[in-house]
């Protein structure tokens, strides 16, 4: 199989899906929702679903990385939405159709400016040379985080740009009961995509840090696997969901041999999100910063000095890790 989380691609449901008169329970100012039905996604057949990794769909922030003025660089996703006058017209269509799908864009003017370094993801489709919007009406896309953003300070936070390092929560390679916070070389990521998780993402569902000491982490997508080894089936699926300790989870993505993912977000089967203490944070963590501790001992990075010095001990999760003031 080859590796996950290395793609920047339209992710579809595992079932087929249909829209309910009622709001979104996802989206803001979506007027219908979208819901699985109990029959699979017929893509998803087609990718031998049943063969599929399951892994944990985290809540954050997604990130690439790629080289930019001849290194690697993370990039901070930033979408190209639609400007004012055509976020009427989108919205109004949304609004008397119930769906998202048949609406016209003029490419060329539709779209607000976005910096002169954005590229558009892989995935997205072109037309006479522009980008497509997707079902939602965005341009999915990228900007490079400068080491010195003040835009994207939290993304800043994970990487060093000096060493070539990046701050990443994975399971523990000793014992995949527990997870592991180390430096990884941004070598090793080029061409991954990966999610920002902590304390001033996303409302941060899973407690992480606090306003006087944020924590954040970047997570590989596809690396914390579902171990249940779940039948892709709609009751199973939402029973485990709503019942399940390790059912705690904001969704799951299933990575394909054939390359093609698949997801299943708790809002799909009418599930609120978050939802009480969520699976991650009931796993031990240990720090590990073997083979890097003399490279972060000049780096002026904060976090990676911070958890250098936490090098070898054990928490009881993510929580409880606390740094001496």
């Amino acid at each position: 199989m080859r590796r996950l989380g290395t793609v920047q691609q339209k992710i579809s449901c595992v079932f087929r899906t249909e829209v309910q008169d009622k709001p979104s329970g996802k989206r803001e100012a979506q007027p219908f929702h979208v819901a699985a039905t109990e029959n699979l996604n017929l893509s998803a057949l087609e990718s031998d679903i049943h063969s599929a990794v399951a892994t944990e769909k985290l809540d954050g922030t997604c990130c690439y990385i790629s080289k930019y003025k001849g290194k690697q660089f993370l990039w901070a996703r930033l979408d190209r939405k639609p400007n004012k006058q055509a976020d009427k017209r989108w919205k109004k269509f949304q609004s008397s159709q119930k769906t998202s799908t048949g609406f016209m864009w003029n490419l060329k003017e539709d779209f607000k400016d976005v910096p002169d370094n954005w590229i558009p993801a892989h995935s997205v489709p072109h037309i006479d040379g522009c980008p497509v919007p997707d079902d939602h009406g965005h341009i999915l896309g990228w900007v490079p985080v400068e080491w010195n953003s003040k835009q994207y300070c939290w993304h800043s936070s994970v990487v060093d740009y000096e060493i070539e390092l990046a701050l990443v929560l994975q399971p523990d390679r000793e014992d995949e009961d527990m997870l592991e916070i180390t430096c990884v070389p941004l070598s090793e990521l080029q061409d991954q995509t990966l999610e920002l998780i902590g304390t001033n993402i996303n409302g941060n569902p899973y407690g992480l840090g606090s306003k006087k000491q944020p924590l954040h982490f970047l997570v590989p997508h596809g690396a914390i696997h579902v171990r249940d080894a779940l039948p892709v089936n709609y009751t199973q699926l939402h029973t485990w969901l709503s019942e399940a300790d390790r059912g705690k989870v904001e969704g799951i993505v299933w990575h394909c041999n054939n390359g093609a993912l698949f997801k299943l977000h708790r809002h799909h089967v009418n599930l609120k999100w978050p939802c009480g203490k969520p699976f991650l944070n009931t796993r031990p963590v240990v720090i590990r910063f073997d083979g890097h501790r003399e490279q972060l001992d000049g780096s002026c990075q904060g976090m990676f000095s911070a958890f250098s010095k936490l090098h070898g001990q054990t928490f009881q999760s993510l929580e409880d890790i606390l740094f001496d003031d």
